[in-house]
């Protein structure tokens, strides 16, 4: 027996084999020393490497979304990216980071949108190929998710996504064509199901993933998606998370009745074992990566955060000079959201803040205007102190009964338990510490939790309650779950004893505990029409004004759908006030998808910085400055109002979401529905200016002539659209075929090509990939509306 894989898989018997397809813990896959295997951590990471621990002790660095990424419209960035976080996987054992997710933004009303690359198909594949060839290429293995239609959030366990096979097929499917293409080994199901079929168990695993497309890896399961036992004949290879339950003793017995073939058991780990081979578990040598210094980590961030920053508006006052004394507003400007909340969240070591960033480079004065956090923040460091070390954070205590198992410090705020061993055996988990005030007035002192709770402050009990979670979905319950708190007067420097103590509800089959638990703070702050005031004036006489605005976790995040496109709260009137006020306004977006922006005509200029990674500040200072580029274009389009959105549906009817649309979403809706959005797809501005002359066509590639026109270095994204006007099928009036970045010098020219596959001019036939003969005309410019070039094409 010649192939490797063959004489280890005859080496297994029955049991051993199922012990291979289901996960040995949360985010562990198997191991067999008898065959040399190791057992393989993965991790959760779209933007970072978490671990298999939500643990501050053991930060990650964070890089910007998913939305933010693709606006960079640079597949070449991404060789940093993937370096980064294979080094990132390395460094905390991991052998598989579970991401890009490559979903399409069907609907801005997706509540994951921020973790999913863009709107069309062709840039979300481009991006997804580029990703996995990066990541793969240091010996870690990337995982494209969640094949496939996992495109919204509500009821995303159990709805039914009804849609044709020829927008499966030109747009959902096609992101998980051009990653198996580059070699993925590795691909998440999802939990919905599509055209009525669970995606754990769908025919689509098989053909055409494993069939024409020739996927050899690993399709794993979303965790907990697998649904039944006898769906192991199906294609998924993997039932995450471990220890095995359905695919276990259940499994066992059906292969012995003959209900499930051993022959699919045996393909599910000769991919498991092909897998291993690749990411060095075999042979107990995983590749070694590159090494980057925190230096070099946080310059690699700060980069891709600005190439990612998309300018929209822009009257002229940006860049700003340098000695320019900005009055900086906002919630975000020092309470930002870097990342949006669910798996996709990591904890980094440090946070550069739009404020911190800003005071570096610039005169900045600064009050925030509106508080964004209505309720408690997790307490910070600086402000809590563990009673038994005498550092900075929390005690944390577990118990048996009455009897202590285990303490642990934590240098947070808030502890996350998901993967936490001490917490599966725990029935009591206490948190410990002295807060103090910073501050003189009414503070609000409390905790963020579920099930029994008591809020002890000094001794003395506060707060005693069975807190309860609406919903079902385990990610509300470990990242937003319910407050309580109490007012306590307290004057500067004052200290106050605080212990919470959280009755463990128990485990989640296949999961664990899931649990998190805050120590929660709000400090005195002056009446919200004060505040509101003091920014006007501050507004009123800077010389400039920066106002950063965003969402919250709550409303961008892994579990929910959104229920507007509103910035929450007075965000829109304060900008509105303080544009009256002055007219060098320039509002910066902190969102990881679209939101409306009812003054956007009114101010001087529009920044969008997504959900921007760890290297926030220090990105946005270099952008105002005009030290870096502002080098992003829009992945997805931005509208007027929720009310012009052509496909925004997200809401399941009796259990199922018909895609009634078609293959028009994004821009193609946009553009068939004749509605002006208020920035298009591909649009976005930079600091310099461009022309553009010569398009030329030679059989699939287009060539153009770009000459950077003005006085700075600047980058331009130059896109190439296809439309068929006079189609005997239904089309859209164009759709994005390929594109190219270019970086130029003031003054220099450079004949770009544009490469245009032929899959841009096919379209999915009950028979196949088809083309129809005849004259398809070629645009070429910078936006899906700016296209001053044509050409025709056979």
């Amino acid at each position: 027996m010649d192939d490797p894989i063959e004489e280890l898989l005859a080496k297994l018997d029955l049991p051993g084999k199922l012990r291979l397809i289901s996960g040995a813990s949360l985010f562990r896959l198997a191991g067999d020393p008898a065959i040399g295997l190791a057992e393989m951590p993965v991790s959760d990471g779209p933007s970072g490497v978490r671990g298999e621990n939500w643990d501050e002790r053991d930060p990650s660095v964070s890089l910007p979304s998913g939305t933010a990424v693709a606006a960079t419209w640079d597949p070449q960035l991404l060789g940093e990216v993937g370096a980064l976080i294979a080094a990132e996987a390395r460094r905390k054992n991991v052998y598989a980071v579970l991401g890009p997710t490559i979903n399409l933004h069907r609907s801005p009303m997706g509540g994951r949108h921020f973790e999913c690359f863009s709107e069309d198909p062709v840039l979300s594949g481009e991006m997804a190929a580029a990703y996995v060839r990066a990541v793969q290429e240091h010996g870690v293995s990337a995982c494209p998710k969640h094949f496939v239609a996992n495109d919204s959030e509500t009821d995303r366990f159990t709805v039914d996504v009804r849609v044709s096979d020829r927008a499966l097929r030109e747009l959902y499917l096609y992101p998980f064509e051009r990653a198996v293409e580059a070699g993925s080994w590795m691909i998440m199901d999802s939990y919905n199901g599509v055209n009525g079929v669970a995606m754990s168990e769908n025919p689509l695993l098989d053909e055409p993933l494993k069939g024409a497309w020739g996927f050899d890896g690993v399709v794993v399961s979303d965790w907990g998606a697998v649904r039944s036992t006898e769906g192991a004949a199906g294609g998924t290879d993997l039932c995450m998370p471990g220890p095995p339950m359905l695919w276990g003793e259940p499994l066992l017995a059906a292969i012995r009745s003959g209900a499930v073939p051993e022959s699919a058991i045996d393909d599910k780990v000769r991919r498991i074992l092909r897998f291993a081979a690749r990411v060095g578990a075999l042979d107990g040598s995983p590749r070694p990566t590159m090494h980057f210094t925190d230096n070099q980590m946080r310059d690699v961030v700060r980069s891709i955060t600005t190439q990612a920053m998309v300018l929209v508006h822009n009257d002229g006052t940006l860049p700003l000079r340098e000695d320019t004394a900005v009055a900086l507003l906002g919630p975000a400007a020092t309470e930002p959201r870097i990342m949006g909340g669910g798996s996709a969240t990591v904890i980094p070591d440090h946070l550069s803040t739009p404020l911190a960033g800003l005071a570096a480079v610039l005169p900045v004065t600064h009050t925030p205007g509106y508080r964004l956090v209505e309720g408690l923040i997790p307490a910070p460091l600086e402000l809590i102190t563990d009673p038994e070390t005498q550092t900075p954070g929390m005690n944390v205590r577990y118990f048996a009964g009455e009897t202590e198992i285990g303490t642990r410090h934590r240098a947070t705020g808030t502890v996350v338990m998901l993967g936490d061993d001490l917490a599966t055996e725990a029935t009591l988990i206490e948190l410990h510490a002295r807060v103090r005030a910073d501050v003189a007035g009414d503070w609000e002192i409390g905790f963020g939790g579920t099930g029994p709770v008591r809020l002890d402050i000094d001794a003395t009990v506060a707060i005693e309650e069975n807190v309860t979670m609406t919903g079902g979905d385990p990610a509300a319950a470990l990242l937003n779950p319910p407050q309580r708190s109490v007012t306590r007067t307290l004057t500067v420097g004052q200290e106050v004893d605080v212990r919470i103590a959280v009755t463990v509800q128990g485990a989640i089959p296949g999961l664990g505990v899931v649990m998190g638990v805050t120590l929660g703070i709000k400090r005195p702050q002056r009446s919200e029409d004060e505040e509101f005031t003091a920014a006007i004036e501050l507004a009123r006489t800077a010389e400039a004004a920066v106002v950063v605005v965003g969402t919250t976790e709550h409303i961008e995040s892994e579990g929910s759908d959104r229920t507007s496109l509103r910035l929450p709260g007075r965000q829109d009137e304060l900008v509105a006030a303080v544009a009256a006020v002055n007219p060098r306004t320039i509002v910066v977006v902190n969102s990881g998808a679209p939101v409306e922006m009812p003054w956007r005509n009114d101010v001087a200029a529009v920044l969008l910085a997504w959900f921007p990674g760890q290297e926030f500040g220090t990105a946005l200072a270099e952008i105002l400055t005009g030290v870096a580029e502002p080098g992003g274009r829009l992945p997805t389009t931005w509208p007027k109002t929720i009310a012009e959105v052509p496909v925004l549906d997200t809401t399941p009817a009796n259990g199922v979401l018909d895609y009634t649309e078609s293959i028009h979403i994004g821009y193609r809706a946009w553009l068939r529905a004749g509605i002006e959005p208020a920035y298009p797809f591909g649009h976005g501005l930079g600091y310099t200016t461009w022309s553009s002359s010569d398009l030329t066509v030679s059989g699939r590639t287009a060539t153009l002539t770009v000459r950077n026109t003005g006085a700075r270095t600047g980058k331009q994204v130059f896109q190439a659209y296809l439309s068929r006007p006079d189609s005997a099928i239904d089309r859209p009036v164009r759709w994005l075929a390929g594109f190219t970045t270019v970086t130029l010098d003031p003054g220099q020219s450079r004949t770009i090509d544009i490469e245009l596959p032929q899959r841009a001019f096919e379209h999915w036939t009950e028979h196949g990939w088809e083309t129809e003969p005849g004259v398809f005309t070629l645009h070429v410019g910078t936006s899906v509306t700016d296209l001053p070039h044509t050409a025709d094409m056979n």
